[in-house]
């Protein structure tokens, strides 16, 4: 697997490009409880070190970067802007694709694409097949989120990328989980592909997660589902 995964995100050395997916900016804001977690800091902080990490040239947003559906609640907009200048002030491009949380992206003043495609990985939310047409060439490999996968070992929620090698159209899939920590992700160990909300999975048995664990500064891989469900 040609991709580093790190703190929920994912670095693409061959196209130099950092992807997050589902930051849902005003997570907290439509939370009827006092959260702990300042949403602001911790996306911008956390996007900052990625950033430090990789230098990538670019940053692609892969799709639901709002949470709310029919407004834009306070302080969603100033929370947005820091993130693009946290991506400008590192010498990076921006490049939002759009998920189904994101119809309300103009008024924040962000422009959008279906999906994006930079050298052969395509770029995508994941809520939707993504068109044919955007996979011309034949694509090598898609990035999506939408399903905010976790696996839960031994009691504990974590949560995952799950890497399945050729497994929509002949090409490898990356899903992200959400990069917003106030997301709950999707215990994934006993899905099967009809459980997932993404028609890009097409076979839950072969998708393999991979933790990134802080303390150990490593990423752990562990075996595909079809087997790990056997093992869990």
């Amino acid at each position: 697997m040609d991709a580093q995964f790190r703190d929920r995100a994912v670095y693409l050395p061959g196209d130099d490009a950092l992807v997050v997916a589902d930051l849902h900016v005003g997570r907290d804001a439509a939370s009827a409880v006092e959260l702990p977690l300042g949403e602001r800091a911790d996306l911008t902080d956390r996007l900052a070190d990625l950033l430090a990490r990789f230098s990538p040239a670019e940053v692609v947003f892969a799709g639901d970067l709002l949470h709310a559906f029919g407004r834009v609640p306070e302080g969603v907009e100033a929370t947005v802007e820091r993130l693009r200048s946290t991506v400008a002030d590192a010498g990076a491009e921006l490049v939002a694709v759009r998920g189904n949380h994101d119809g309300m992206l103009d008024a924040v003043g962000v422009s959008a694409r279906d999906s994006y495609r930079v050298g052969d990985t395509v770029v995508h939310h994941g809520h939707e097949r993504p068109a044919a047409g955007e996979s011309s060439p034949a694509a090598g490999r898609y990035v999506v989120g939408h399903d905010h996968p976790a696996i839960e070992i031994e009691g504990t929620r974590r949560p995952c990328l799950l890497y399945g090698p050729g497994a929509f159209r002949g090409a490898d899939v990356l899903m992200l989980p959400a990069f917003n920590r106030l997301a709950p992700g999707t215990v994934v160990n006993g899905m099967r592909t009809r459980d997932f909300m993404s028609p890009v999975v097409t076979d839950a048995d072969a998708l393999r997660p991979v933790v990134w664990d802080d303390e150990a500064e490593e990423s752990l891989s562990f075996p595909p589902l079809g087997e790990l469900r056997r093992l869990l």
